[in-house]
């Protein structure tokens, strides 16, 4: 519980930021320090945040579990967050956001959670913009530890050649310190998300390519409709026409997508949250198709709610299991 759903609108950004300053130092160890007793272990060492959660995690061999979670525990809860280490990342952060700009699929997604869930934490970017980026402090980022990194609000897991019994006792041994509240002893309520059905269009007249984004809501990853929707985005299916499959693909919206020659690419996803989701299709197709597109699109979603044949339903059983 620490994505960018938990800031507010003057913090936007926090979470990300955060991420990004666990890796440059602590009180027991300098940067080069860190990264020099990673390689020495052959491990691996990595971050990302999301909308709902912020992820520290290792790769390391079996018999260096215990000085992986050493370290974890040291740069959640011992960074230096040094000043000026602050300063150089606003500029690395700007250069990431430039990049992300430059990647449709993700612009558009981003767009579509701000008018999907408009005025509420998700509707909110995980980088935040570039004013917040600019003028976050060292007090920002503190008092966003103290309010979020905190025992009820942290999971750690373990996968692969690791002993349960031996993580937990881990887990006790580097973070038993963990506060169970807040500093200031005041827990913040999730802001509920509020779905907004709305569209937001942007055009460029020099440009002949469609980016679009389609979605309804949908259930959370508690609901009992999470595995239906799981099975209804495997029976969309996901189409490039860079890949070989064509009219011979499983799923219906593919076959016509590519005997029509409707799109560069269709892909069904179903993003969860803790009280609500997304489900929808994600589709790149020049200009002049984008009407056809369209109705085959709507047309093949109305058809799974009517008539899904259970050979289909079968088939995405299967895929799901092979998934998990």
């Amino acid at each position: 519980d620490a994505g960018s759903r938990y800031e507010t609108a003057r913090n936007n950004g926090v979470a990300h930021f955060l991420e990004h300053l666990a890796f440059k130092g602590t009180e027991q160890r300098t940067q080069p320090q860190l990264e020099l007793e990673i390689e020495n272990m052959g491990g691996h060492l990595n971050a990302y945040t999301s909308r709902e959660q912020t992820v520290y995690f290792a790769k390391v061999f079996k018999d260096d579990v215990g000085k992986a979670v050493e370290i974890l525990s040291d740069i959640l809860l011992h960074s230096k967050l040094d000043e000026a280490a602050i300063d150089r990342e606003r500029d690395v952060i700007l250069r990431e956001m430039a990049e992300v700009n430059k990647q449709q699929e993700e612009l558009v997604l981003d767009h579509l959670h701000a008018t999907a869930f408009q005025g509420t934490g998700l509707g909110r970017t995980i980088l935040g913009p570039e004013e917040n980026i600019r003028s976050l402090s060292r007090t920002d980022l503190v008092d966003y530890i103290q309010q979020h990194y905190t025992a009820p609000r942290m999971v750690i897991a373990g996968a692969g050649a690791i002993d349960h019994d031996q993580l937990c006792g881990l887990a006790s041994q580097h973070f038993g310190e963990l506060p169970t509240a807040p500093k200031d002893g005041l827990e913040l309520a999730m802001e509920p998300a509020i779905f907004t059905g709305s569209d937001y269009l942007v055009k460029f007249n020099s440009d002949d390519t469609a980016h679009i984004a389609i979605a309804f809501e949908a259930a959370s990853w508690t609901s009992e409709y999470a595995f239906p929707l799981m099975l209804m985005q495997i029976m969309l299916g996901s189409y490039n026409r860079t890949q070989g499959l064509g009219r011979n693909h499983a799923s219906r919206l593919c076959q016509e997508v590519a005997e029509h020659e409707l799109a560069h690419s269709v892909s069904a996803f179903n993003t969860c949250y803790k009280d609500i989701g997304l489900f929808g299709v994600y589709m790149v197709a020049p200009d002049k198709k984008v009407d056809d597109l369209m109705w085959h699109v709507m047309n093949n979603l109305v058809r799974l709610v009517h008539t899904p044949s259970e050979e289909e339903v079968e088939r995405a059983k299967l895929n799901l299991k092979a998934i998990m």
